[in-house]
């Protein structure tokens, strides 16, 4: 399936004008669910006091969302269903919404004793920096969520139509402009919370307890029906752009006085209308990249992320979910209409053009990193996010006797990794005796391809997935080391991320290769990104068997091999050549 602007370039859009026009006939039913559901309470409540229900209704699954848990199947049970009928195995993902992927020690050790009580033991790092549980049954939810809000954490916010969780470089490195990034992500992420949503969560799941003194009855930023779809926020630096900034519906790039990572920091350049997904059967739907709008100062951020979220909740597309992001508002109007809508009508600041600083590097912080106080952090690669024991490799066990021992902070990335935070130097050798005893690799001993993949869950949890993801990509990992090996490429950091569905999850769009799921065990393959996160790629080859994705690689890279550019990427070699040509090649030597 081919992105739906091939080659990068635009085409029009079924939706003329403004995406404002949403007379009430023509808004999808969804927002009439929210319309009626009492800021999100429908009848939650009472389904989930309901013992003798094991899922929820049809309305409540998906207001169930914006309180952070999605409805699914196991969808390995239902392929060992006796066909004459036995009933759907329904169970529940979990996901918390933690700004900056920042835990305490005692947080990380509750969430992982919750998992291990009322999940399938393992806890799973999204590509948003935040922890997902898989596999609690409904009779569990409440309890679940009672445990997490226990630990000072919440899910709230953390999946349906609402600002999603807002993310940032999470190494506790001590420059000053990470420093400012991190409060402001935090600052953002308390402003964009919604309110009369948070009083309902509070009446749900810890039966009317309150969190905080008072919860607006009335939603003042989003309204009765919140927004058109997902909304995402993302901080990140030109250096260390390891948040894929221009994914995002809404970017923050720090600027410095000199242009430099080490300089003073004075503001952001604004980006909008990123985002993955696309629908394969829909010619108007593609992964887009984030435009640069404008310049703000440090203390304009927090308004200026709500002066987004209203033009959006105002002019995003509710009647079409599938072209209701803020990506469709920016590349419909173009970005100098969004720009003078934004000035105009939402930010009472004047225009200012953005510096333009180019996006330069990307960090995963693996390894041992200084804290600049004398205390150290070490960021370990986690295959696919997924912290689990199996065989000889006890990663859950192992970071829990670390944080255990050493009370050390936890941070998750958005790459899927995770860091532990705050050791001494004398603690070093400990550390590392202990992930020998787990069986857990450092780092630098895992082949670069491996550190730089991802995938999202997909099957057996997802209901969306169309083919296996997490499950899969190691295979083909393990086929790609050994033929990088054999080229001599082994010390090529190749970004390769696959999604068992077109929604992108784990930014497939974005990567050097990516591996969308399209039916069955089949894949559309898809080349010429970069691993910095400023180049869409393009459709290589469409409804590839996932045995033969490696195969079909071979000769390109043996290509890339023979005929790079000194210093050439391999999605640069893979653009600078274009699709076309490529195919032409792969041809010949089939």
């Amino acid at each position: 399936m081919m992105h739906a602007y091939p080659e990068g370039g635009p085409v029009a859009s079924s939706v003329k004008g403004e995406s404002s026009t949403q007379e009430s006939a023509k808004l999808s039913p969804v927002e009439h669910q929210k319309a009626v559901s009492n800021y999100l309470r429908g009848t939650l409540a009472a389904e989930l006091a309901d013992t003798s229900l094991d899922h929820f209704n049809d309305l409540n699954k998906g207001l169930l969302k914006f309180h952070g848990s999605y409805q699914q199947e196991d969808r390995d049970a239902r392929k060992n269903r006796d066909k004459t009928g036995v009933a759907r195995s329904y169970i529940f993902m979990i996901r918390l919404k933690l700004p900056g992927g920042q835990l305490t020690a005692d947080q990380y050790l509750a969430m992982d004793d919750i998992c291990g009580r009322y999940a399938n033991g393992t806890l799973r790092i999204t590509t948003r920096q935040s922890f997902q549980l898989h596999g609690v049954l409904k009779a569990n939810l409440k309890a679940t969520m009672a445990a997490i809000n226990e630990a000072l954490l919440t899910t709230l916010g953390a999946c349906g139509d609402i600002t999603r969780n807002v993310i940032c470089c999470s190494a506790p490195l001590p420059d000053a402009a990470r420093a400012m990034m991190r409060e402001h992500c935090q600052q953002v992420a308390q402003a964009l919370t919604p309110q009369a949503a948070r009083r309902a969560y509070h009446e749900i799941w810890l039966n009317g307890k309150p969190f905080t003194a008072e919860c607006a009855d009335e939603e003042p930023l989003y309204g009765k029906t919140y927004l058109p779809r997902k909304f995402k926020v993302a901080f990140a630096l030109p250096h260390d752009n390891c948040t894929d900034l221009l994914a995002q519906c809404l970017g923050f790039l720090v600027v410095t006085d000199n242009g430099q990572p080490h300089g003073r920091p004075i503001g952001y350049d604004l980006y909008c209308g990123g985002g993955q997904g696309q629908t394969n059967s829909r010619a108007d739907t593609a992964p887009l990249l984030a435009q640069a709008i404008g310049f703000i100062e440090p203390d304009e951020v927090t308004e200026a992320a709500q002066a987004i979220v209203r033009l959006y909740r105002d002019h995003g597309n509710r009647a079409d979910r599938k072209r209701a992001r803020l990506k469709y508002v920016v590349h419909d109007w173009g970005v100098n209409k969004f720009r003078e809508v934004f000035y105009r009508d939402y930010f009472p600041y004047p225009y200012r053009p953005p510096r333009g600083l180019p996006i330069s590097g990307v960090d995963l912080h693996h390894g041992w990193h200084g804290m600049g106080d004398g205390r150290w952090f070490l960021g370990l690669s986690v295959e696919n996010g997924r912290i689990k024991d199996e065989g000889t490799l006890r990663l859950r066990s192992g970071i829990r006797a670390i944080v255990s021992r050493f009370r050390c902070d936890v941070r998750l990335t958005t790459q899927q990794d995770i860091l532990l935070c705050g050791f001494h130097t004398n603690d070093r050798p400990v550390v590392e005796n202990l992930l020998a005893e787990y069986g857990i690799p450092k780092p630098e001993s895992l082949s670069l391809v491996q550190r730089w993949s991802m995938a999202c869950p997909a099957i057996p949890t997802c209901g969306l997935a169309i083919t296996e993801s997490e499950r899969a990509l190691p295979h083909v990992i393990d086929q790609l080391e050994m033929v990088l090996q054999e080229l001599g490429l082994q010390d090529e950091p190749i970004s390769v991320r696959m999604t068992g569905c077109p929604n992108g999850c784990a930014r497939p769009y974005q990567s050097d290769i990516g591996l969308v799921g399209r039916s069955g065990n089949k894949y559309t393959i898809y080349v010429g990104g970069d691993r910095l996160g400023r180049r869409l790629n393009q459709e290589l080859m469409d409804l590839v068997p996932v045995d033969q994705i490696v195969p079909r690689l071979v000769p390109l890279l043996r290509l890339y091999k023979q005929q790079r550019n000194p210093g050439e990427s391999f999605g640069e070699f893979c653009t600078r050549l274009g699709p076309a040509v490529l195919r032409t090649h792969l041809e010949n030597v089939n």
